[in-house]
């Protein structure tokens, strides 16, 4: 019993994490730069392209907090 499900626990947390890649589109320009210096670099490449086509519409705090965040992580 044991056995099984441990098996299955596995088989689960294995076809989780591959359909865990972020759809960085999804999220909100807020989430997006509160995320930043945490994306894991296979997916840092996705994550900056989809901040940078939201910087022009950002508003005044937002972009007052990318700069913040951009400082932070040089």
């Amino acid at each position: 019993m044991k056995k099984t499900l441990l098996a299955f626990l596995l088989i689960f947390i294995f076809s989780f994490s591959l359909e865990a890649s972020e759809n960085f589109s999804e999220m909100s320009t807020q989430e997006l730069i509160s995320i930043m210096g945490y994306v894991k670099k296979g997916e840092l490449k996705k994550f900056t392209q989809e901040l940078e086509s939201r910087v022009k519409s950002m508003s005044e705090k937002e972009k007052k907090a990318y700069q913040k965040n951009l400082e932070k992580n040089k």
